[in-house]
């Protein structure tokens, strides 16, 4: 393609569902109230984490971890997105979109091996219950989760500056963010090397840790069947369940958005599950895998009680 067909790039405008304006004021209140719920939720379970000394284990620094990651991923999409919806304009300048692609992406990213590394926890938990407090010492639980977020963000900032530096045919972004796969149909030329990287990424952080996730589950439910107290398959089962349920809301939104064959146009189906990748699952997760435990349900009763009783006094 010759060089004045190139576009010098200083704004991208965002026009994802602008031709219907009823759903996006639909949408508005919704997200806003689930970004309300998602930073309470997940606000609520980190402080518990820290506040109550029976949670300071490994599975809940694991939980503290993912609770901050959704906090920070959604903080970086769905704010920006309800101005949008509001504004006639709908533009984001050529550094927020980039800055929102790195933070985005890193933090997707380092949701995938997350999962992974917390269904490692729950694997040595269950199937080496003598072993497990020396396995899962403080250092490694540490070193595993710094990893998570120091790989997410290395690969998340080479497939951005590999995608920003190259040149833009059009500005117009067909979705409701920066999101990579609708950022690359608008780059001019070759994008063999873009797409190598992308799929060498969506192996490394959807199928490996999504590997990962199931043979540690076959030695878990292997492990639980061979349990001979009812009572104590009940209890490892609860304590699986709910990050299955979360894994399956994740990764199937996660896998159907990056692994499916891409077309040209954006589809209104794609903007909607990407929506629910980027909002219901992390609105979804404190209450699915937190919420439904004894143990976290009796740190925020005691929280409660201790503040009532601080103010009475």
């Amino acid at each position: 393609m010759d060089k004045e067909n190139y576009t010098e790039v200083k704004e991208f405008f965002l026009i994802g569902l602008s031709h219907y304006p009823a759903l996006q004021i639909s949408l508005y209140v919704l997200c806003l109230v689930m970004y309300l719920v998602i930073l309470l939720g997940n606000s609520i379970l980190i402080s518990i984490s820290i506040l109550d000394p029976r949670l300071h284990t490994p599975m809940y620094f694991f939980l503290a971890n993912l609770s901050f990651l959704d906090i920070c991923y959604t903080s970086s999409s769905i704010p920006p997105m309800l101005v949008n919806f509001m504004s006639e304009r709908k533009s984001i300048s050529f550094t927020g979109c980039a800055l929102q692609m790195v933070i985005s992406l890193g933090l997707g990213c380092t949701e995938c091996v997350l999962l992974a590394v917390m269904a490692f926890d729950r694997y040595v938990a269950i199937c080496n219950p003598l072993q497990y407090t020396i396995i899962m010492n403080k250092g490694l639980c540490i070193q595993m989760a710094s990893w998570t977020w120091m790989l997410g963000f290395l690969y998340s900032l080479l497939l951005t500056l590999l995608a920003m530096m190259r040149p833009f045919c059009d500005n117009i972004i067909d979705h409701l963010a920066c999101e990579i796969l609708a950022l690359l149909k608008l780059i001019c030329g070759d994008i063999s090397l873009n797409v190598f990287i992308m799929t060498v990424g969506n192996f490394v952080f959807l199928v490996i840790p999504l590997l990962l996730i199931f043979f540690s589950y076959v030695f878990i439910l292997s492990t639980i069947l061979r349990i001979n107290s009812s009572e104590g398959r009940k209890k490892a089962f609860s304590t699986c369940s709910a990050h299955l349920t979360v894994v399956i809301l994740f990764y199937g939104s996660a896998l159907f958005m990056y692994m499916k064959p891409q077309s040209k146009e954006t589809k209104t189906s794609d903007e909607l599950i990407g929506l629910s990748y980027g909002i219901v699952t992390p609105m979804l997760n404190p209450i699915i895998y937190s919420l439904r435990n004894k143990e976290v349900k009796q740190g925020v009763g005691k929280i409660l009680t201790r503040r009532l009783y601080l103010r009475k006094i």
